[in-house]
């Protein structure tokens, strides 16, 4: 099983962006059941905070 944590400030944009393309991905090729990918935040000073659309 390979893991991936994609990780960013506050989790409400990019890593979860890139959490989702790489689940896509691996998918698309087939190789779902051999991923665990998530992401993560280092602080907690973006919960219940929207997506950033600047």
């Amino acid at each position: 099983m390979i893991k991936f944590m994609f990780i960013c400030h506050g989790n409400i944009c990019r890593s979860t962006m890139a959490e989702f393309v790489m689940k896509d991905l691996v998918r698309r090729v087939g190789l779902a059941d051999k991923f665990i990918i998530n992401s993560s935040a280092t602080s907690r000073e973006e919960i219940g905070s929207d997506i950033y659309l600047k």
